[in-house]
């Protein structure tokens, strides 16, 4: 009788989370067939069924829903474990599994892998970039080591060190540079492109424009927004860190706002129980020289 492995969990503990066999696929990086294959025999090694598949999708049943806790918990010490005995080591080698919120990954993360490479050869960094709720259900759940998100950090049980602290800047269209620059109060009143629900910049914008302003466009990416304002379709906001990458190609201006500036601070985080809390420590002030150079 076939024993039940890590790999088994990891797969099923996949399908859990995305509900779809292709999405756990891809998270596994394994191809769709050899996912199913493995889930498949996981029940047949237990004797049960834990998915049921059917032409309207995936959904786990009430046995597999309670595994699949169960197989949180064991992930999470086995990593844990994993961790405890690589912090023993004189050199810091393995996998780092760093995340990043979608706001920052593009601008900062690059040199920040590559920072970290170069201090530690050993050391392979596996990035993944998200919303701040995933980006933390993964932390909690030790499926990452670190992530770089806004401060403050929303859970007790992590801990964070300050990174950097930036202004937001106004993008409108390129005919409208050298007007006023509009306030907090006239942001309101105008066509305002924002991210869509779950992006923690979202808020950010929202708590200094005020809630509900007049006009709110939502887009899925900052750079979707940038290229609509140069279309000459409102106005939004974005981090300075973004302006660089964001601006090079739309036809925009870029304006300070009024103070008090809108700001954010990144820090990087991981929970407070991760026995590389210390190696940890040591990469965030990697992450510190390449985030100085990237702002």
């Amino acid at each position: 009788m076939s024993e039940i492995s890590i790999r088994h969990l990891r797969y099923f503990r996949a399908l859990a989370q995305h509900g779809h066999f292709g999405r756990a696929a891809e998270e596994c990086s394994v191809s769709q067939p050899a996912l199913s294959i493995q889930v498949k025999q996981f029940e047949e090694i237990l004797g049960v069924q834990l998915v049921e598949r059917g032409g309207r999708g995936t959904r786990l049943t009430p046995l597999g829903v309670a595994t699949a806790e169960r197989i949180q918990a064991i992930l999470r010490a086995v990593d844990e474990l994993s961790n405890y005995v690589r912090s023993g080591q004189s050199t810091f080698s393995g996998e780092l599994r760093i995340g990043a919120i979608s706001t920052v990954a593009p601008y900062l993360l690059p040199t920040v892998v590559k920072n970290i490479a170069h201090h530690y050869p050993g050391l392979k960094v596996r990035p993944r970039e998200g919303i701040t709720q995933k980006l933390v259900a993964d932390l909690l759940g030790a499926d990452l080591d670190a992530a770089l998100m806004a401060l403050p950090e929303p859970e007790p049980s992590l801990t964070s060190v300050e990174l950097l602290t930036e202004e937001f800047v106004l993008v409108r269209p390129f005919e409208d540079q050298g007007k006023p620059v509009p306030d907090a109060r006239m942001l309101r009143e105008m066509e305002l492109l924002l991210l869509a629900e779950g992006h923690c910049f979202r808020d950010q914008a929202l708590s200094f424009c005020g809630p509900n302003p007049r006009s709110l466009m939502v887009g899925s990416s900052l750079s979707t927004l940038v290229q609509m304002v140069g279309a000459g379709i409102g106005v939004t906001l974005i981090p300075r860190m973004a302006v660089p990458l964001e601006t090079r190609s739309a036809d925009v201006s870029i304006a300070r706002l009024p103070a008090p500036q809108p700001t954010r601070t990144i820090g990087l985080v991981w929970r407070k129980s991760n026995p590389l809390s210390q190696q940890l420590l040591e990469i965030s002030k990697i992450v510190l020289d390449g985030s100085s150079r990237s702002t």
